[in-house]
């Protein structure tokens, strides 16, 4: 039989456990940073909401297309996005690290890919003109990203009227960006809120330069 000391000072483990996550979970969320490359086959695991179909459906990508991708990782999304938009589009894939961008340029060399650019850069300030890209995404980046207004600036910045914006969310992830507040800082940019698909602890949400509202919300 366990005694009662026994039992309280697994009860104080435990508590102490519990404070330990919840400071490293909040110092996390208070200093985002990105997903380290040694950690690079956790953004690999299957995402059960925010699945490859449902960013396909929400972002619509045409054949002959220019996209960006912010923050690609490994590459999760990005083959599927590239082989949507052949023989004569293009993904430009902007990550802010130097393996990751390695990373995914062999990845997509072995799967036959050849039409996506990977790129080493930062959100906060991409190497493009403005107007250049018909469509962007980034899914799981946003909260990591270390100013996201200026970020939101940037994308807003490279589409071309009538372009469009999909960002993807989904919880766990301790950075994770609630829909309501996303919307209202995207629409003060001047881009129109378009479509929402999923559920509200995970979603793709895709907005529009300079276009009228849809207003197409299937959330679970």
């Amino acid at each position: 039989m366990i005694s009662r000391r026994t039992i309280r000072s697994i009860a104080a483990l435990l508590g102490l456990a519990l404070l330990a996550g919840l400071a490293y979970a909040h110092r996390w969320r208070s200093n985002p940073s990105p997903c380290p490359y040694a950690q690079r086959h956790a953004i690999d695991l299957p995402r059960p909401v925010i699945t490859r179909s449902r960013l396909r459906d929400v972002l619509e990508p045409q054949p002959g297309e220019r996209l960006l991708e912010v923050g690609p990782g490994t590459g999760y999304y990005t083959g599927m996005v590239a082989r949507a938009i052949e023989p004569s589009g293009t993904v430009h894939a902007v990550d802010v690290q130097s393996e990751m961008v390695e990373h995914l340029r062999t990845r997509m060399r072995q799967e036959g890919t050849l039409n996506v650019e990977p790129i080493r850069g930062d959100a906060r300030s991409l190497p493009y003109p403005a107007d250049t890209f018909d469509a962007a995404y980034l899914v799981l980046v946003l909260g990591e990203i270390p100013d996201q207004e200026r970020a939101l600036d940037e994308l807003e910045r490279v589409l071309k009227p009538d372009g469009r914006l999909v960002v993807g969310e989904s919880l766990p992830d301790p950075h994770f960006v609630g829909f309501e507040g996303l919307r209202r800082r995207i629409e003060q940019r001047g881009l129109t809120f378009d479509a929402r698909v999923g559920t509200r602890a995970g979603y793709f949400a895709r907005f529009h330069v300079g276009t009228a509202d849809r207003s197409i919300d299937p959330v679970e």
